[in-house]
């Protein structure tokens, strides 16, 4: 009897410790992962395309039995595109919750609202939408960048432009406090000089009150034979149909965070012959493997097949294969190291790197243009 109680004992004593040692968000049959996003707000359109890729890819992993026997389970939050909910919506996934990661913020200042709370409990953000050179430089450890950056996408348009020949380019972005606007100017400097060329003109605007007709006026004044436009949603759609409405046929591009087809709907007829930066391949090509993988599952779950969605999809992969590496006891700690060990990993035509020096995870751009079917075009 004795013997029973001692083994009964020990038992419970195991157990407990076990339970004590188990990491946050992770249980027997269960990944718990975190998200805050605007999914009502100014960019809710785009953020369903994105959630969608990206449900989608879970579901599909769920369905093979999810990662090493866990399934994945994605809790979103809304933060309706502000920095402060933003804010607020870690600290809740992380106090509140218990989430083991984060996954996929959408935003500059959204994502740079939540970093103070990754850093202070130490929990990984995986992919967050945005390509601001801030979450690059220096290395946040905390964050894992997915898409490429914008100082990248704005380089290569202007690359484009010069090879066509077009050398009077012109820039509008936000104020330099705003950080999508400084990474556009920082980039679009760079890019200059690069090319030796001089800036037509470099046009300032407020993200949250701008004179978008005034705006319009000075563009179209500086008579440029291009215009790189760094804004986002509604900015963007607002001042492209100004330019076109006054009369100017200049050639206009802005980057991938305008690529949803909600942006091409919400632009009409203005948006035929608009040039728009992408960070994935095509969605609708079949060309590549990532391409393939995408139009298949985002047809068994009826998503539509967006560059947005695709995003989505690619960034709930490299979700996956970090928490692959991460193991069958997986931690936070060992979340970080298992993505630190991701050195050139082909997700289907975008390779995916890191280490402990470099969190930038992918390089990949390429143009496309805004066709008369209201379909992207490479």
């Amino acid at each position: 009897m004795r013997f029973i109680w001692k083994t009964t004992i020990a038992a419970m004593l195991l157990v407990s410790a076990q339970c004590a040692m188990a990491e946050e968000g992770i249980s027997d049959s269960t990944i718990l992962i975190g998200q805050s996003i605007g999914v009502t707000g100014p960019i809710a359109d785009t953020v369903k395309e994105m959630n969608d890729g990206a449900r989608a890819y879970l579901a599909h992993i769920n369905k093979q039995g999810g990662v090493n026997g866990r399934r994945i389970e994605l809790r979103t939050l809304d933060d309706q595109y502000q920095p402060e909910k933003a804010a607020a919506n870690a600290r809740t996934l992380i106090d509140n919750e218990h989430v083991f990661a984060l996954f996929q913020s959408r935003g500059t200042p959204q994502t740079l609202a939540v970093v103070p709370e990754l850093s202070k409990h130490k929990v990984a953000l995986i992919a967050p939408s945005t390509g601001a050179e801030s979450l690059h430089m220096p290395v946040q450890r905390m964050v894992f960048n997915v898409r490429a950056k914008y100082q990248d996408e704005v380089f290569k348009g202007i690359e484009h432009f010069h090879t066509l020949g077009m050398k009077n380019i012109a820039l509008l972005t936000y104020e330099k406090d705003d950080p999508l606007g400084l990474d556009g100017l920082n980039g679009f400097n760079k890019g200059m000089a690069h090319f030796k060329l001089t800036p037509a003109v470099i046009e300032i605007f407020s993200r949250h009150k701008p004179n978008v007709q005034e705006t319009a006026r000075k563009l179209i004044a500086a008579n440029p034979d291009a215009l790189i436009i760094v804004s986002s949603g509604v900015n963007t759609v607002e001042i492209i149909k100004a330019i076109r409405a006054q009369g100017s046929r200049m050639q206009l591009m802005t980057l991938s965070n305008n690529s949803s087809q909600d942006f091409i709907q919400d632009l009409g007829k203005d948006g035929v012959g608009v040039v728009v930066t992408q960070i994935t391949p095509p969605p609708t090509s079949s060309v590549s493997g990532l391409g393939k993988e995408f139009q298949a599952i985002a047809k068994a779950a009826n998503v539509t097949v967006s560059y947005a969605a695709m995003e989505g999809f690619m960034s709930a992969k490299v979700l996956v294969e970090g928490l692959r590496r991460a193991g069958r006891n997986p931690t936070r700690e060992g979340l970080i190291k298992a993505m630190e060990s991701m050195q050139r990993v082909d997700i289907g035509g975008v390779l995916i790197s890191y280490s402990e020096r470099d969190h930038s995870g992918s390089d990949f751009v390429e143009l496309t243009l805004i066709g008369k079917d209201g379909r992207y075009v490479r």
